[in-house]
């Protein structure tokens, strides 16, 4: 069979009523910059009051300082921020932004928006080319709302550019536009590194589908070798920007401590197994994403829906198998690599499981729309409601509560203590530190540490002469109400794997350090308080030992 009868073979199930060409024609061209323009617009409208927040966590870590390097000094490398393997697309496409519009948090926020909205429509794009238009709404608005990928619209992160680029990618793939997809997945490698899973997830799948007996599903069967080595070309790219990090720093991935992070420290089985464990729940459950996933599931055990045509068509075998390609080399590739779980690595294969799950559900239920009606809601409820259990508050809009006690607590700092030593951890140290960053306006002196555990905050105490104030936060999220309670045994396999530790609580840090609370606010389940050092000595305060005391005792 020719190569194009097979491209029809599998594409002519997954249409309903609608001819192929006629369904691409009515979502191309201008139509299609109208659907961009429209779901830009709709994002910018619910994004509205996230817009001019000052930079959050790892965007003033890392991302911003190196977009802001790129566009100060044309240097790919970043100088102010500790250099690493990420490729620098997104953050050259920022600092063009910048230098065309102007640099402030409402021009990055506005950038990234306009990315998620390419993102919504590539999903778009490619349920409809799998399944249909409706299917396609469906799974571009579930897109849209899910937690994560909503919080991340407007955050200077790379994971949802590098998703945009890898779904017009399989777009792309599904299409049989072999050099199209080796230009929209090397794009994708140079947003991010680990997008590179996906054009080498599709590379072993066609080596490996002729072997399985079951060939609806197999894509392309017959497929020549330029066609099936296409998918080898983003490696080129990436491979020129690792040679450049090693030319410039010494280090493939740009530091020693980057590899040390997110390569060495990693590999040990049972953090593997765990990791892998997370990495399974956040593709399929994570932010009330079950919802969707169990409703899929349970529609499993009804037929299909039966119309005058025939039964409702299912997504392609060969389309899912390339789907599932790809969400499998995400979840295990993720749980080797990477030293932060974080729920945002997963956003270029969350789509395409959004897109599987809406279709079956279409498929087999007939109040298809009600039920994707509960899962929308429970995406919202997801937004403001944080699960009961310790998350990265990036993962909602638990960030937003994080930037405003931190700005509250800034300007209290910068105003009132502005020629004081400032003890506090990263990302405060930052924020005091950078202007730019939109907290304070002008900079501090800052005594930095690694947070405000009881092991560090004792070496802070005995340094007291070193500062005048502390600015504690909360470093992580913490449920005060947990769901599984809290076990020692699993709080050590975390602190040994994943860096956990646990903050000591405003007044207990105060009284450790001798000092006095003069700012205190809690929003969300997070926390910021500011001590004052030197009116406690004026004050006769000192370090109250049954406080601390009590504290150990019972820390919970």
């Amino acid at each position: 069979m020719a190569k194009s009868s097979l491209i029809r073979a599998w594409r002519r199930p997954v249409q309903s009523t609608e001819n192929c060409a006629r369904g691409a024609r009515a979502v191309g061209g201008g139509r299609a910059a109208l659907l961009f323009a429209a779901v830009f617009a709709l994002l910018v409208l619910t994004h509205a009051p996230l817009l001019r927040l000052p930079y959050f966590w790892d965007e003033a870590g890392y991302f911003v300082p190196a977009a802001r390097d790129l566009l100060l000094s044309g240097s790919l490398i970043p100088h102010s921020t500790l250099p690493n393997s990420h490729p620098p697309l997104v953050m050259a496409y920022l600092a063009l932004w910048w230098k065309v519009v102007g640099f402030t948090p409402l021009v990055t926020r506005l950038a990234m928006l306009l990315a998620a909205a390419f993102a919504l429509l590539g999903t778009f794009r490619l349920a409809e080319q799998v399944a249909n238009r409706e299917v396609a709404i469906a799974a571009s608005v579930c897109t849209a709302l899910y937690p994560v990928f909503f919080a991340q619209s407007s955050l200077a992160h790379l994971d949802l550019a590098a998703a945009a680029l890898t779904l017009w990618g399989v777009v792309a793939y599904l299409r049989g536009r072999t050099w199209r997809t080796a230009v929209w997945f090397s794009l994708a490698a140079l947003a991010k590194e680990t997008a590179i899973l996906a054009p080498l997830a599709l590379l072993l799948w066609e080596v490996a589908c002729p072997l399985i007996k079951e060939r609806a599903l197999c894509l392309f069967p017959g497929r020549s070798r330029p066609g099936t080595a296409a998918l080898l070309l983003p490696l080129a790219p990436l491979g020129l920007w690792f040679a450049f990090c090693y030319w410039r720093t010494g280090h493939v991935l740009g530091s020693g401590e980057f590899v040390r992070y997110n390569l060495l420290d990693t590999l040990n089985p049972l953090r593997i197994l765990i990791a892998g464990v997370q990495r399974v729940w956040q593709a399929v459950g994570y932010m009330n994403l079950f919802l969707l996933t169990a409703a899929a599931a349970l529609a499993m055990w009804f037929p299909p829906l039966q119309e005058k045509a025939g039964e409702r068509p299912r997504i392609a075998a060969g389309a899912q198998a390339a789907f599932a390609a790809i969400i499998a080399a995400y979840i295990l590739a993720l749980s080797v690599i990477g030293g932060a779980v974080l729920a945002r690595y997963m956003l270029p294969v969350v789509p395409l499981v959004i897109i599987i799950c809406v279709s079956t559900v279409w498929r087999r239920i007939r109040s298809w729309r009600a039920v994707i009606a509960i899962v929308c809601l429970g995406f919202m409820l997801g937004l403001f409601v944080n699960p009961p259990w310790g998350f990265a508050p990036e993962d909602n809009l638990a960030y937003r509560d994080y930037v405003l006690l931190h700005e509250a607590a800034d300007q209290l700092v910068s105003t009132k203590y502005g020629n004081s030593r400032v003890l506090t951890a990263w990302p405060a140290s930052d924020e005091l530190t950078q202007p730019y960053l939109g907290y304070v306006q002008h900079r501090m002196r800052v005594l930095s540490i690694e947070d405000f555990s009881l092991p560090h905050m004792l070496t802070a105490a005995d340094s007291r002469a070193q500062f005048d104030v502390a600015l504690l936060f909360s470093t992580k999220y913490e449920s005060p109400r947990p769901l599984f309670g809290n076990w020692p045994a699993w709080e050590r396999i975390k602190a040994h794997f994943f860096g956990y530790h646990r903050d000591l609580p405003p007044e207990v840090a105060a009284h450790l350090l001798g000092g006095e609370i003069v700012f205190e606010q809690h929003l969300g389940g997070q926390w910021v308080a500011v001590v004052d050092l030197q009116k406690a000595e004026e004050a006769g305060n000192s370090c109250q030992p049954s406080v601390l005391r009590s504290y150990l005792i019972n820390p919970f």
